[in-house]
């Protein structure tokens, strides 16, 4: 029997909300994160849509932990000399774990004094094999390209995480799984006018802050592996600095709003000022989708949950098959 288009990753997405429930609720108690706890920083290490995860995780980690999590080059390690890793984590995220250039710098942060923590939907992989400590995102097998709920289970895996080295936020994530229970994905109506709105092939800006920017990175890099569309992330304060003016030309912009207070003055702005220059403008919150008390990283996966039919469905009115995007793998080996 043929496959029905896009019939895997419509699949996956509705595994999404069970298996980040099951992942953030994990007791990782057993855990050592002595490493963690005692770290001048975290460095994130990763590509595409795992690099988008941990620009969520970062600024969750960060406003949590109080100390520096930022995104660091795999090609440091792979390509350069590498650099001073003592007293500091690297914290690697790959579904695969198998990236010659992930492994690579998940060498270098140990062999230049870190500890190499590795977030992956693989246990057995290559990275794990080298890590001082690997854990499961246990997503379950991803069989569409694209990937879905593995993306959402890596946050809730980093979440959990922090929650372990932070007692105080267990509440939080307590609180996530149960707003994942109720969220819901696009009404029709909502789904067809952006569809009908991307068709045009019109450049599209995705924008966030916070934890939303990096919600913002997944879907345009969602747009453009699935649906061949020229999407672009960019931080709602960022967009002023010289890019806004592409909105003079047709132009379509997905505001994502995670709902945070400190964020909502820089959203205003955004939006204002790209409808001015005459943008289509959409602004999307985790209310939209049932979840008004979402924050954060929270807010985020529930962003990225709702979002994905509409990357499906615009893949498919478009005459492609969203499991297989045509220049894509599964597992995409740099170095």
């Amino acid at each position: 029997m043929q496959k029905q288009a896009g019939a895997l990753m419509r699949a996956e997405i509705s595994e999404a909300p069970a298996r980040f429930i099951a992942m953030i609720e994990r007791d990782l108690q057993k855990l050592d994160v002595t490493a963690l706890l005692e770290a001048r920083a975290i460095y994130t290490i990763a590509r595409g849509s795992s690099d988008a995860a941990a620009n969520i995780l970062a600024y969750e980690m960060m406003q949590v932990l109080g100390k520096p999590v930022t995104s660091l080059p795999p090609s440091v390690f792979s390509l350069g000399a590498g650099v001073d890793m003592r007293g500091a984590v690297g914290l690697v995220i790959s579904q695969s774990g198998a990236s010659r250039d992930l492994v690579q710098a998940c060498q270098g942060v140990q062999d230049h004094g870190g500890t190499g923590i590795v977030l992956t939907n693989t246990e057995t992989s290559p990275a794990s094999q080298i890590a001082d400590l690997s854990i499961d995102i246990e997503a379950g097998p991803e069989l569409a390209i694209p990937a879905t709920k593995s993306v959402i289970a890596t946050l809730a895996a980093g979440m959990a995480l922090l929650g372990r080295l932070a007692p105080h936020y267990q509440p939080s994530c307590k609180q996530a799984a149960e707003q994942m229970r109720v969220a819901s994905t696009l009404p029709p109506a909502l789904d067809g006018a952006l569809i009908a709105a991307l068709q045009t092939g019109d450049p599209v800006y995705i924008i966030g802050r916070g934890a939303g920017f990096g919600a913002a990175q997944e879907l345009a890099l969602k747009f453009k592996e699935c649906a061949a569309l020229h999407a672009e992330a960019y931080s709602a304060s960022e967009v002023l600095h010289g890019p806004l003016q592409l909105a003079t030309k047709p132009l379509n912009a997905i505001i994502l709003d995670t709902q945070d207070p400190e964020i909502q003055p820089s959203l205003d702005i955004a939006a204002t000022r790209l409808s001015e220059a005459s943008a289509r403008v959409f602004r999307l919150s985790p209310a939209d989708f049932g979840v008004p008390e979402a924050r954060g990283a929270s807010a985020a996966a529930i962003l990225l949950y709702a979002l994905y039919p509409l990357v499906h469905d615009l893949t498919l009115a478009l005459g492609m098959d969203p499991d297989t995007p045509e220049t894509l793998a599964k597992i995409t080996d740099t170095v």
